[in-house]
């Protein structure tokens, strides 16, 4: 039940993340506002949205799931329903940027890597791969609709429609989100039964004793966190292939592949269909990247989730008309399928390498990258297209970055999985500290 209402929240604030795309070219219409400008609000969303992550990540411990979400949501409808009003470029950053910035940043990918760490130890990888589906499906909903909306009605109308979407999300998590199994008298699911002291409540996911902290400590666990993380070679690699995918996704095709299909002929409609798509095959791919990450080693998969989308963005600018295409179809169910099926494998080796309770904040570092690269992309691609007139050099600049995350994907030193493959359980292993130099004890046994 939890999962399923995360999933909810996850498509609900999922819907202001598919209004960037249809957005560029109403208000260039209306307001005059170049493409470069445009981009740079766009920028400063996705770079509040990830450095927000591994702040969420903290602020869920010291508050709790529910309450940090609310808020979460609750930010993204304002920021959405305020932008009705805007009649300049620093608003559309305050309210675009910033408020939603932080809003979805507080729930974004570490929000489901919490819920998946707190109530599963089995099919963790598979959970993760659903409730990182989430946002794809907020982007399948929303997408066709909002860009018939501004077609027809205007982006305002679109807007509000994501403000209504976002609010109506809100009751529901509070109904049905709890912060730990302990709360409800449960065990994370597939954990074996353990003797629970006089004070339920007083457990966290693993059944031990919940640590008290303020809200400063919760601050300064996250910060703390980035400090381990940085002595660590995995890290960077982790950091650097996230960063990569964010420019890849988010920054690039999430932002400019509706703009650049128009260039080329393409209905606004039309495009905003093809993204779609997008999502709808990014629902399967994702999933299955979760049974994947089950069942083999999470660093091969990165290397082949990498160098396909590295060889589908190089095809891209031969693909792209003013009508869809068998070939271009064919991109877009490929790319669709890799869109995030990068996150359960990149979840699973934050666990593995630093361990299940340092992992959810850790992972929010990791994810803070992918969004300072969806930002780079958004801004560079932006001004590529106003120098050059065309996305060209966008695309092949991002083919070749992502043969870089294959790489780099490929020289993580990991340790021992939580979940053993094929499903057996796992072994009880002791947390041990990663050393500077990333060279990690090899497990008793």
């Amino acid at each position: 039940m939890v999962a399923a209402v995360a999933f909810v929240a996850l498509v609900g604030a999922a819907g202001f993340r598919a209004v960037p795309s249809v957005f560029i070219l109403p208000l260039q219409e209306e307001f005059g506002w170049s493409r470069a400008a445009v981009s740079s609000a766009v920028s400063v969303n996705l770079v509040l949205y990830g450095l927000t992550a591994p702040f969420a990540a903290a602020l869920m411990e010291r508050f709790g799931i529910r309450r940090v979400v609310a808020v979460a949501l609750l930010l993204v409808a304002a920021g959405s329903g305020l932008t009705v009003f805007m009649t300049a470029t620093w608003q559309l950053i305050v309210c675009w940027g910033v408020l939603v910035g932080l809003g979805t940043g507080s729930m974004a990918l570490v929000f489901a890597a919490t819920i998946a760490g707190r109530w599963f130890e089995r099919h963790r990888g598979l959970v993760v791969g659903v409730l990182t589906a989430g946002g794809a499906t907020g982007q399948l909903v929303f997408l066709p609709v909002l860009a018939v909306l501004v077609d027809r009605y205007g982006w305002r109308a679109a807007a509000l429609t994501v403000t209504v979407a976002a609010a109506a999300v809100i009751p529901l998590v509070i109904a049905g989100i709890r912060d730990h199994p302990s709360d409800v008298g449960l065990r994370p699911y597939g954990a074996a039964p353990e003797p629970e002291p006089s004070d339920p409540a007083a457990l966290d996911a693993s059944g031990s004793p919940k640590p008290a902290v303020g809200a400063a400590r919760a601050a300064g666990a996250a910060l703390t966190g980035l400090a381990t993380a940085v002595r660590s070679r995995a890290f960077w690699a982790l950091a650097g292939g996230f960063f990569i995918c964010g420019m890849s996704t988010n920054g690039l095709i999430g932002t400019h592949f509706i703009p650049a299909a128009h260039d080329h002929g393409m209905p606004e409609v039309t495009a905003a269909g093809l993204l779609a798509v997008v999502g709808i095959f990014d629902i399967v791919g994702t999933v299955a990247s979760g049974w994947l990450t089950d069942r083999f080693d999470s660093r091969y998969l990165l290397v082949a989730y990498y160098a396909l989308r590295g060889l589908g963005l190089a095809g891209l600018p031969l693909l792209l008309s003013s009508e869809p295409h068998p070939s271009m179809i064919a991109f877009i169910v490929v790319y669709g399928l890799d869109w995030v099926a990068t996150v359960p494998p990149t979840i699973a080796l934050c666990r593995s390498v630093f361990g299940p309770e340092r992992a959810p904040v850790i992972f929010g570092w990791v994810f803070a990258s992918h969004q300072l690269g969806a930002a780079v992309a958004a801004v560079a691609a932006g001004w590529v297209r106003e120098a050059t007139g065309t996305y060209t050099a966008a695309w092949y600049g991002a083919a070749f970055l992502c043969l870089v995350a294959a790489f780099l994907s490929a020289t993580v030193h990991a340790g021992p999985a939580d979940a053993s493959p094929r499903g057996r359980p796992a072994r009880r292993r002791v947390a041990v500290p990663v050393p500077a130099d990333d060279t990690l004890p090899a497990p008793a046994g």
